[in-house]
């Protein structure tokens, strides 16, 4: 049965381990993993590296730092199960290309609709960002609300979302009807 899964929670709170561990118990062998980070210095290329020797060799990685609806909508068609690792990173790679707040909230729609379209399951890990402080520029707060629409957004169409606290997995949503 096709699922969309969203995880959230804190930085380092244990989504992606957690993500890649349910995406590993989905059946399939057909297994994609979207990564949406850009490597900008040596410190991100060593976590992408520690990243990708968690996976096992049956995962395909394919890199989306910009154009996820696309790999989705593609994708979709032919895995059993694709894995998106993460958003905010997506939605800071939407933003370093200038873009405005209606760009931002035109790829989150379009983002939903390749999720309600495809035909597998898709796991999506993104970091909460709405728990602390108000930011004290335009470009952080601009920051903040992007994610906190793009988390709200992808929620509301999820089957199930997680929300991780110290590792430990705190299911707030889950829907139980077939499709």
């Amino acid at each position: 049965m096709k699922q969309i899964i969203f995880i959230t929670g804190g930085c380092k709170s244990g989504k992606s381990s957690y993500a890649l561990e349910l995406a590993d118990n989905i059946t399939g062998d057909r297994k994609v993993f979207v990564a949406t980070c850009t490597p900008f210095d040596d410190e991100m290329k060593e976590r992408i590296k520690r990243h990708q020797e968690e996976r096992s060799k049956k995962w395909r990685t394919l890199e989306a730092p910009v154009l996820l609806s696309e790999a989705i909508s593609e994708w979709g068609l032919k895995s059993d199960i694709i894995l998106v690792d993460c958003l905010t990173l997506w939605i800071n790679n939407i933003m370093f290309k200038n873009a405005d707040i209606d760009e931002v909230l035109d790829n989150i729609q379009n983002l939903a609709f390749s999720l309600k379209n495809s035909c597998c399951s898709v796991v999506l890990v993104s970091n909460e960002v709405g728990s602390g402080i108000v930011p004290d520029n335009k470009l952080a707060r601009f920051f903040r609300d992007a994610a906190g629409f793009a988390n709200q957004k992808i929620a509301s169409i999820a089957d199930k979302v997680i929300w991780m606290v110290a590792g430990i997995p705190v299911v707030i949503k889950e829907n139980t009807k077939c499709k």
